[in-house]
């Protein structure tokens, strides 16, 4: 069974994620992005309950 026998496919593995650690994963790690994340408060808003006509 051809299925079973690793040596082909697991040099096209090592390569891959070679190529994806060498190559795009600093390109990515170095895109900034263009709105970032801010640390301001969200405001609270006063909810008042539902009052249930059937309770």
């Amino acid at each position: 069974m051809p299925q079973l026998n690793p040596n082909p496919w697991f040099f096209i593995m090592m390569i891959s994620w070679l190529t994806y650690s060498m190559i795009i994963q600093p390109k990515l790690l170095a895109f900034v992005s263009t709105n970032p994340p801010s640390n301001k408060p969200l405001p609270t808003t006063a909810t008042t309950p539902w009052t249930w006509p059937w309770t």
